[in-house]
């Protein structure tokens, strides 16, 4: 039973340290999958998804489904509403994280936070990425005019009074310059879609 216990304090150290760990990082700190078992039986731990264990007293950041997904999905990055979200440019509240990986990259079964997959080419998922801490959890997140250029890209998917909206919220709160959205937008492909909302907004002041 000590060897139980004391796998239970490292358990509740990784998870202290971590906010939210995986079943391989508390495996990887000597702690087995059936002593998170009964720790999860004994409520000393929640089990978020599959293989995804959280302090049940853990503060809960508003951002805590981004954690999860982050953790669930390492490959990741959030992206389209539930990055504008992040960054304060919509009113919306997305149902689901938005997710953005490889077109190759495995892709996660339905556990957890509701989640919905956009597959990027390796040079639009790997630019204009910032890493974010929520709950301790590093999390990778599309900066704004990235985010801006991709919400018109898939604006089929999202509407495009969202892309709209983040582009206006964007420029309102001056956290992207219209050369940035625009230099963005170009290297997506989308350059002539947003170029007469950019002029429009900026011509508008």
């Amino acid at each position: 039973m000590a060897g139980s216990a004391t796998q239970r304090q490292i358990a509740r150290t990784v998870l202290a340290e971590h906010g939210i760990a995986r079943l391989a990082e508390l495996r990887n700190a000597g702690v087995t999958a059936a002593t998170m078992s009964r720790m999860e039986r004994d409520r000393e731990v929640i089990r978020l998804a599959r293989g995804l264990y959280q302090l049940p007293d853990a503060e809960l950041d508003a951002n805590h489904s981004l954690a999860e997904a982050a953790k669930r999905v390492p490959k990741a990055v959030i992206c389209l509403v539930s990055a504008l979200a992040f960054h304060g440019l919509t009113d919306q509240l997305p149902r689901h994280v938005w997710l953005a990986i490889g077109r190759k990259d495995w892709a996660p079964k339905p556990d957890g936070t509701p989640t919905r997959i956009v597959r990027f080419t390796e040079n639009l998922l790997n630019e204009g990425i910032e890493i974010h801490a929520v709950e301790g959890v590093p999390v990778k997140i599309f900066g704004v005019a990235k985010t801006i250029a991709d919400c018109f890209r898939y604006r089929n998917k999202i509407g495009l009074s969202v892309a709209i909206e983040g582009l206006q919220e964007a420029l309102r709160k001056r956290r992207a310059t219209p050369g940035e959205i625009a230099n963005q937008a170009e290297r997506g492909g989308v350059g002539t879609v947003i170029r007469p909302y950019l002029e429009a907004l900026t011509a508008n002041g």
